[in-house]
């Protein structure tokens, strides 16, 4: 801007002093224009005014003849900054650089042309930088009218730009675009806010207000569409499946280990009481089923079972998904409520997957439900009292999390009064062999498929295999069989080709050890057998195994002897 100002700046003045004569202005006035420095105070005059010089007395000083007809003076302004509002443009305006030099003149006029270059300048980038955000983009004045609305907003709310702008948001939202609204009356910034502008649309909300000389002059606000999100969200939760048999609901739990009967039994012993459980264990390793069985098989089963995954859920959205949502100028007919997840399970069981995903802010919230036993929705004043059973799981250790200050410490000790852990299938190989059969009969059951066999070498190259994915992976692969195979067998080639070639690495791996420690084995029965033919004598025997004394000292380290 600076540089396109100095084209608005007339350079060609003459600078005078308080002591010239009327009649000197006069003459220069021809040619130039004139500022006339009186200290600090400076006149001009332009050359259209030199006739109404030329009607004084041209030997008079022009300090006395300002004096006289008392000539208005000059603001002095900055070439950087010309926004301030002690400028006056009545008269002609002084310009000095950012050294305090003296630059020319400019005026109103003038001045006008660039502000509204700049302003169309300035426009551009904003419109340009609209469209270029991939979110909805709104912006209104302070009265609530639109005056940018990008094409992304036009998608999201099916809204073409010549209906909305220039008129107020109301006209098209029921909800009368509360943010903004809220915005322009209070003035104060939101971030990552829930926000249901309309009964179709779920969007997460940053906004902020425009504020010139500490007045609220509009107000912008970015929205990022998250109705799939919600949708899809409902959907998964609509369609959970049920892992396991409601009247008898630990028989679903397939397995002999002595760690998985433990793990089985202590939630037997939990199921009636009413307290919160926490289970630990890798993802796939059966927590839900413990969770599923926990309910169905205790004090709750009468009410409902509910599921919320911290991981997949974005963490602006999880509170609303918990909590719900309340829009206090709502009324009940405008449906200002959304029921959260803890409500949806009121006297019953809701199962929290992945609490280790969940914010700081948000872990202090539940901490306040668990302890008190009632919450405020978000957006809401109304205090809502809930008799819900939590049972939280975790992939990772809370323990770690805490002590990193990642997770908060008294909702861990709030959880872990009563802990299970469900152990990785790699950990209980013996429970392989039942759960094939068991997932087998399940999905010829519901695919009204006969009975497959399985070839023994198959049975023991799934044996083998360390199922990272644990009894989730399992399911998965038997469910592949049972759907693919024609044949009365299950042979190796409808094995996936990742097991097979993880299991004959393991199968390798084990074989050079194997030869290795047979390597040792015949080599220590060799030293044995060199120290006895030489009565014990070690650097003889050294010499007889042609080593060195050191290196048979060694070894006889190494293999004990």
């Amino acid at each position: 801007m600076f540089q396109k100002l100095l084209d608005f700046v007339e350079e060609s003045v003459t600078i005078i002093n308080e002591h010239a004569l009327l009649g000197d202005i006069v003459k220069q006035l021809t040619s130039t224009h004139v500022v006339v420095a009186l200290n600090e105070v400076y006149y001009t005059f332009q050359k259209h005014e030199r006739k109404l010089l030329s009607i004084g007395n041209e030997r008079t000083f022009i300090f006395d003849w300002i004096e006289d007809v008392e000539w208005p003076t000059s603001s002095v302004a900055f070439l950087h900054d010309l926004s301030t509002e002690k400028i006056s443009w009545n008269r002609p305006v002084v310009l000095k650089d950012i050294h305090g030099n003296f630059r020319g003149i400019t005026t109103a006029e003038k001045y006008i042309p660039l502000l509204e270059a700049e302003y169309e300048s300035i426009k551009m980038y904003f419109q340009t930088l609209s469209e270029t955000i991939n979110d909805a983009v709104t912006a209104v004045d302070k009265e609530g009218n639109v005056i940018c609305w990008n094409n992304t907003s036009e998608l999201t709310y099916k809204i073409k730009k010549d209906k909305i702008l220039g008129k107020k948001l109301r006209d098209h939202f029921d909800s009368e675009s509360l943010v903004l609204n809220k915005i322009l009356r209070e003035g104060k910034p939101v971030r990552g806010a829930y926000h249901r502008p309309n009964k179709v649309n779920h969007v997460l909300i940053n906004a902020s207000p425009i504020i010139v000389n500490n007045q609220i002059e509009g107000g912008i606000a970015i929205e990022r569409d998250i109705t799939k999100i919600i949708r899809l969200n409902e959907e998964l939760t609509s369609s959970l499946p049920l892992l396991i048999h409601q009247d008898h609901p630990y028989s679903s739990i397939v397995g002999v280990s002595k760690k998985i009967k433990e793990a089985v039994g202590m939630a037997q012993k939990v199921a009636h009481a009413d307290i919160p459980v926490l289970l630990k264990g890798e993802s796939g390793a059966g927590k839900e089923m413990i969770a599923q069985a926990i309910h169905y098989g205790g004090v709750k089963s009468a009410g409902p079972y509910v599921s919320i995954n911290c991981s997949v859920i974005p963490p602006a959205l999880l509170e609303i998904e918990l909590f719900g949502f309340q829009n206090d100028i709502f009324d009940e007919e405008s449906q200002g409520i959304q029921i959260g997840k803890i409500e949806q399970a009121y006297n019953g069981t809701l199962f929290i997957e992945d609490i280790d995903k969940m914010t700081l802010p948000l872990q202090e919230k539940l901490l306040t439900y668990l302890v008190k036993h009632s919450f405020y929705r978000v957006g809401g004043s109304e205090e809502v009292v809930t008799n819900t059973r939590v049972v939280a799981s975790a992939s990772q250790s809370l323990e770690d999390l805490v002590r990193d200050g990642e997770f908060n410490e008294k909702l861990y000790f709030h959880l872990s009064v009563i802990t299970i852990h469900i152990p990785p299938l790699r950990e209980r190989p013996e429970d392989v062999v039942p759960l094939i059969h068991h997932y087998i009969h399940e999905f010829c059951t519901s695919y009204h498929k006969d009975t497959p066999q399985i070839d023994p070498k198959v049975m023991k190259m799934l044996v083998e295999y360390d199922w990272p994915g644990n009894v989730r992976e399992l399911r998965n692969v038997i469910e592949r069989f049972i759907i693919l195979i024609d044949q009365p067998q299950i042979t190796l080639e409808d094995v996936p080709d990742n097991i097979i070639d993880v299991v004959e690495k393991k199968r390798a791996s084990i074989k050079e050890k194997q030869q290795e420690i047979d390597v040792k084995k015949v080599e220590a029965l060799q030293i044995e057998n060199a120290l006895k033919k030489t009565y014990g004598n070690k650097s003889a025997a050294a010499t007889l195994l042609g080593i060195s004394r050191g290196t048979l000292y060694n070894k006889m380290k190494e293999y004990g002897l």
